[in-house]
């Protein structure tokens, strides 16, 4: 039977893989299960963050010294830009093995790689739908059946640049944006969009080319999309509980009403078997495998009638001071900085607020 196995690294750079190649050695990962990499790397999180294609790089070389070259490019690889205040730039690796022994259900993790977005569905129903037929793609991948079971959707998305911009330009084709800036949150949105679909939480004839990053009443309280310029399709994983998965993990999620709403948090903790009140012990935070997050500067400007000024900064994008708040308030309550949380949260959660995940070993 699957077994799900999940191992948070400390990164000392974008280019420390150390800690994964030290696990390797000894016995902690087996290279041929790994799924999918989740990194927090120390970049800026724009279009021209170059930590994640260093990441990116040095986890590829990595793996391709255990395993052919096909097998280790299968990995989905989806690095996030960004360790705003004291989040911590780490490693997140989603092994799958088997076993006879452990709990069920368990944690279950599902990955896909779609074919490359061409540029002029980027922002449109067409990577929505791309998306979307990913999604359940990753589900069948997990031996999860039914949508309710999933907790946390992460992608990775393509972006558009000045040279992609003049591929389509040399076809005659056209693109829902010019501004590549613009071309991450248009992305992001139509791949949260997709992720609903999948799941069920919206109508798919409810969603038109107006409505991505627009519509902030449509939204998935389980998707988390990250956009990048190292890759041109979509690395998709799943995360969720099955029947047919054992083992000693176990995940729930949470949503988020803006961003410093942690009770929801604390109530998915509690509904783990951790302490729900204060912040948690040392006991249960070893049990805590990891946190997964969304994190979104509110579009009108407000956080619970109080003005911020995340959106007025032209020094620094608002997905940066995003980042860091929202991981503050997760840090205040679980006792520990090194969360995986990203930027940029068009249709992932309510406007201002963002889905959780949390993984646990039931010990």
């Amino acid at each position: 039977m699957p077994v799900a196995k999940v191992h948070r690294i400390a990164a000392r750079s974008p280019d420390d893989v150390s800690g994964i190649a030290a696990a390797i050695a000894a016995g902690r990962i087996e290279p041929g299960g790994v799924l999918a990499v989740l990194g927090k790397t120390e970049g800026n999180g724009l279009v021209n963050d170059f930590s994640r294609g260093l990441a990116t790089s040095s986890l590829i070389a990595l793996f391709r010294r255990y395993l052919p070259v096909d097998i280790a490019d299968r990995i989905c690889l989806v690095m996030s830009g960004g360790t705003e205040g004291a989040m911590a730039p780490h490693w997140v690796v989603f092994e799958r093995g088997e076993g006879e022994s452990g709990a069920s259900p368990a944690l279950a993790i599902g990955r896909a790689h779609t074919d490359a977005l061409p540029f002029e569905q980027l922002g449109r129903l067409g990577e929505v739908e791309q998306v979307a037929a990913g999604v359940r793609a990753a589900m069948r991948d997990a031996g999860i059946a039914n949508a309710n079971d999933v907790h946390f959707v992460q992608i990775k998305c393509p972006l558009l640049s000045a040279q992609r911009l003049a591929e389509v330009d040399a076809r005659g084709g056209s693109v829902a944006t010019r501004d590549t800036l613009r071309s991450m949150g248009l992305s992001r949105a139509a791949s949260a969009l997709g992720a609903a679909v999948a799941l069920g939480e919206i109508d798919a004839a409810c969603v038109s080319d107006a409505d991505i990053g627009a519509n902030w009443d449509l939204w998935s309280g389980r998707a988390s999309t990250s956009a990048g310029i190292e890759l041109t399709n979509h690395e998709i994983v799943v995360l969720g509980m099955s029947a047919q998965c054992s083992g000693p993990l176990t995940i729930d999620h949470a949503v988020m009403r803006d961003a410093i709403d942690i009770e929801p948090v604390r109530e998915a903790l509690s509904r783990l078997g951790l302490s729900s009140s204060g912040q948690l012990n040392a006991a249960d935070r070893q049990r805590l495998v990891a946190v997964l997050g969304k994190a979104e500067a509110s579009h009108d400007g407000r956080l619970r009638g109080n003005r911020h000024t995340m959106l007025d900064d032209s020094d620094i994008s608002s997905t940066r001071h995003a980042r860091a708040f929202v991981c503050g308030a997760l840090a205040g309550l679980v006792g520990h900085a090194e969360i995986y949380v990203s930027g940029g949260a068009e249709h992932q959660g309510p406007d201002g607020g963002g889905p959780v995940a949390l993984i646990v070993n039931r010990g």
